[in-house]
């Protein structure tokens, strides 16, 4: 919703600031001047990136118009998921969460946390590191070393759609200008034509800078910055977890294993340590 409402504010602050110094509006529609930006940024976004790049944008566009799921209740279905799990373990030993990691959509303590269940990747993040901590043959450095790489990987993977809106961003300025000299050339070719005409002609040609600095500033820049963004809360997320696993490894009980856990959260969704506790509670 709000990409929506910024992309409305951004054509009507242009366009009707235009209209308001009297310009006319019907000398901006200019179809070939888009043609021309938009058909050459599409064709050196397929020529600049692979077939996997390009699935990986197409498919993280769509997430741009929806909110945030990654929320303080969110966040708290997380931590009292580790607790649980961590406490299970610590009383009943490691070998008792066995049967809920193998198959979390059949335990019951997975089953209370539906938000986690929905997202896959962080579920299997969470139940591939518990086996390793089962097994017995990692100690808590190694699978630190593992952790970190796993999420260097994954926001290197994050960062494609990234820096292929950001590049395509980029270019569209510089399509823009090409769009313009290709109508100034034809207006060059049309010198003879009553002023008038000759004016519209040098207008059009000027509309293709102008709407290549509009939908790169406008437009596609700012949905390279709101993915990154949206990469960043996903990290956070997987980084949560690392913490609070490494902790327990640690010697720490799972009350303080989960505290680590909430500290290295953004302090706009962290819950507060009387939160946290309240929901712990609560849940069991």
């Amino acid at each position: 919703m709000l990409v929506i409402a910024g992309y409305a504010i951004v054509l009507f602050s242009v366009f009707g600031g235009f209209a308001m110094e009297g310009g006319h509006l019907a000398a901006l529609f200019q179809p070939v001047e888009l043609l021309m930006i938009g058909g050459a940024a599409l064709g050196a976004f397929m020529v600049g990136n692979s077939p996997k790049a390009i699935s990986a944008t197409l498919k993280a566009l769509p997430s741009v118009l929806k909110s945030s799921r990654y929320t303080k209740e969110l966040y708290l279905e997380l931590m009292s998921l580790l607790y649980d799990l961590l406490q299970k373990a610590r009383r009943d030993g490691l070998m008792a969460i066995e049967g809920d990691i193998e198959s979390p959509e059949h335990s019951a303590i997975f089953g209370n946390y539906k938000g986690i269940m929905e997202d896959q990747h962080l579920l299997d993040f969470i139940t591939d590191y518990l086996r390793l901590m089962i097994s017995g043959k990692m100690d808590a450095f190694q699978i630190e070393n593992l952790m970190d790489n796993e999420l260097e990987t994954h926001h290197h993977e994050g960062e494609v759609p990234v820096h292929t809106l950001a590049k395509m961003g980029d270019g569209m300025p510089a399509f823009g200008i090409v769009a313009a000299v290709m109508g100034v050339v034809n207006t060059m070719g049309h010198i003879g034509v009553p002023p008038a005409e000759l004016g519209h002609l040098i207008a059009a040609a000027l509309v293709g800078t102008f709407l290549g600095i509009l939908l790169s500033y406008g437009f596609v820049g700012p949905l390279s910055s709101l993915l990154e963004q949206k990469l960043h809360e996903s990290t956070k997320m997987l980084q949560c977890v690392k913490v609070t696993l490494i902790a327990s490894l640690n010697g720490y009980a799972p009350a303080i294993a989960v505290e680590f856990g909430r500290k290295v959260l953004f302090s706009t969704e962290r819950p507060s340590f009387l939160e946290l506790e309240s929901h712990v509670k609560q849940t069991k």
